[in-house]
């Protein structure tokens, strides 16, 4: 008599829930499937191993996540194709330095403005690089999505960012005041605050100018 073939057994899987309705890690997809059907931009991967799982459930969704054409070209270009459209772009505008000071941040996908402040008197377009990442990553923080990634074309601002202070040599006068304050207070928040946000690159020799660009070159 031929002996009953052994069953073939599903391999385990452990499904992360970063964004969804409750985040957490579920060993089967009809759960996790509760979690982010019906949830706007509910961000969730399966993983192999739980050890996996649980190492990506304490990262980041993007760090997880690689889109195929985010590789870039032959060229050395990197697509268009490859920029995150669910976003927030930023960028300032300085007339003179010091001199007038403005930042904003647009929603990348359609460039509608999420916020903007100034111009404030005597100030540098890096301190207002600075002042509107923090904005940005504190106004991600309250509206709950801790993994939404935030563009600037800035490496001095980012920098500063990641070092939770602001490097600037401007001469504090009467008249830049309020920069000052907001200086301190994004300081202040950046220093009571883990950044879970990635922070990237917006790559302006490929894609052209950042969304959030106030077009005054």
């Amino acid at each position: 008599m031929t002996p009953n073939p052994p069953r073939f057994m599903p391999k385990q899987k452990f499904y992360v829930v970063w964004e969804g309705h409750t985040p957490g890690i579920y060993t089967s997809w009809e759960a996790a499937k509760r979690q982010v059907e019906g949830y706007a931009q509910a961000k969730y991967k399966s993983f192999e191993s739980k050890a996996e799982a649980e190492k990506a459930f304490k990262g980041n969704y993007w760090a997880f996540v690689k889109k195929a054409d985010a590789v870039p070209p032959a060229g050395g270009k990197t697509p268009r194709s490859a920029i995150i459209k669910e976003s927030v772009a930023v960028d300032a505008a300085c007339s003179g330095n010091p001199g007038d000071m403005e930042y904003r941040g647009v929603y990348t996908a359609d460039g509608r403005e999420l916020f903007r402040m100034g111009p404030l008197k005597d100030g540098t377009n890096n301190i207002g690089e600075f002042l509107a990442l923090v904005h940005a990553l504190a106004m991600l923080k309250q509206q709950g999505k801790p993994s939404m990634p935030i563009y600037s074309d800035s490496k001095i601002a980012q920098g500063w960012v990641k070092k939770g202070m602001c490097n600037t040599k401007l001469e504090h006068t009467g008249r830049n005041d309020q920069i000052f304050e907001l200086i301190g207070r994004a300081e202040r928040w950046l220093a009571a605050n883990k950044i879970t946000n990635p922070i990237l690159k917006w790559e302006t020799e490929s894609w052209g100018e950042i969304p959030a660009d106030f077009g005054r070159k």
